[in-house]
C-alpha cells in the first residue's frame, strides 16, 4: 500500500435504495356479524324454554296419572272393596255434589282465614326475631339456644299443651299455626342478615352511610331473598298445621271435613277433601316459588 493512498479517505460502498415500507394496517373484525348471529341465537331461547317447562310439566305428572290409572284399574278389577277404596269416578262425584251444596267453599274459606291470621302473627313474630338476631349477636346469643329448643317440639306435642291454656277455640288454631310458621321465618331471616357479605359493609361505610342507610341500602336487599324463602316454608308449614289442629279440635274447615267423613264412613268425600287440601298446598307453594325465582333474578347480586 503506497503512502498518498493512506492518505485518502476510503471509498464506501454504495448503498442502494431500499423500497419504503408502508404503514401496517390493521383490520379489526366488525361486531355486526356477531350480532347478527347472537340475535339469531338468542331468538329460538323462549321457545326452548316453554319446551322445557312443557317437558317438565309432563314429566311430572307421569306418577299422578300412573296412580290414578291404578287405582282406577283396582277398582274395576275388584282388587279392593269400594267401602275401603272408592273409584275415582265416585270420589269425583262427591267432590261435585260438595261444591253445589257448597259446604266445600264454607269449609275452605274458613280455614284459609285461619291460615290467614296465623301465618300474619308467626311470620310477623319471625322477621322481627330474625332480624333482631341477625343485626345483633348479644341478642342471638340470648335468645338462639331456647328459640331452638322450643323449636324441637313438633306441633303434636304442642297441642294438649295449649288446650289446656287456650281451649278449642279458634285461639288455640291461631296459636298452633303461628308457632309452624315462626320457626322457618325466624331461622331464615337469622341466616339472611348474618351471611350477608362484609365487603358490602365496607362499601356502605367507605362512603359514610348511617346505620339507617346501611340497613336500607344493603343489608335488607342483600337479605330478601333468605327472608322470602322463610316466608315460603313458614306457609307451608302453617298450611299444614293447620289441618293437623283442624282434625284434632275443630268444629269447622276442612280437617274438620275430613274428620266427620271418615266417622260417616263417606270415604269418597274424605278422600275428595284430602286432594283439595293438597291441590292448595301445592299452588301456593309453587306461587311463592316462582315469586322468589324473580326474586333472585333481581336481587341475586345483592344476595
Amino acid at each position: 500500500m503506497s503512502i498518498s493512498s493512506l492518505g485518502r479517505a476510503p471509498r464506501r460502498a454504495p448503498v442502494e435504495p431500499q423500497p419504503k415500507r408502508s404503514a401496517a394496517v390493521i383490520v379489526l373484525p366488525t361486531t355486526t356479524a356477531p350480532a347478527k348471529e347472537t340475535q339469531q341465537h338468542q331468538q329460538p331461547a323462549r321457545p326452548k324454554a316453554h319446551a322445557l317447562i312443557r317437558r317438565h310439566v309432563l314429566l311430572g305428572a307421569l306418577t299422578p296419572l300412573a296412580l290414578l290409572a291404578l287405582w282406577a284399574a283396582s277398582s274395576r278389577a275388584g282388587l279392593v272393596p269400594q267401602l275401603i277404596l272408592p273409584a275415582p269416578a265416585t270420589v269425583y262425584e262427591s267432590f261435585i255434589a260438595l261444591v253445589q251444596s257448597g259446604e266445600l267453599f264454607t269449609n275452605l274459606s274458613i280455614s284459609v282465614q285461619r291460615v290467614a291470621f296465623g301465618f300474619a302473627a308467626g311470620a310477623g313474630l319471625g322477621l322481627v326475631f330474625g332480624a333482631s338476631m341477625g343485626l345483633s349477636p348479644r341478642i342471638e346469643r340470648f335468645l338462639r339456644p331456647t328459640f331452638l329448643a322450643i323449636a324441637q317440639i313438633p306441633v303434636l306435642a304442642w297441642i294438649p299443651f295449649l288446650m289446656i291454656i287456650f281451649g278449642i277455640g279458634e285461639a288455640l288454631k291461631i296459636v298452633i299455626i303461628a308457632k309452624a310458621a315462626l320457626i322457618p321465618a325466624t331461622l331464615n331471616t337469622l341466616d339472611g342478615f348474618r351471611n350477608i357479605p362484609r365487603g358490602y359493609l365496607e362499601v356502605g361505610r367507605i362512603y359514610k352511610l348511617n346505620k339507617l342507610q346501611i340497613l336500607r341500602s344493603i343489608m335488607l336487599p342483600g337479605a330478601l331473598l333468605p327472608v322470602f324463602t322463610g316466608l315460603r316454608y313458614g306457609l307451608t308449614h302453617a298450611w299444614q298445621s293447620l289441618v293437623v289442629v283442624e282434625l284434632l279440635a275443630s268444629t269447622e274447615g276442612l280437617g274438620y271435613q275430613m274428620v266427620m267423613a271418615r266417622q260417616l264412613f263417606q270415604l269418597d268425600v274424605m278422600i275428595a277433601t284430602m286432594i283439595v287440601i293438597g291441590i292448595i298446598g301445592f299452588a301456593l307453594d309453587k306461587i311463592l316459588a316462582q315469586a322468589e325465582t324473580s326474586l333472585g333474578r333481581r336481587y341475586g347480586a345483592a344476595a
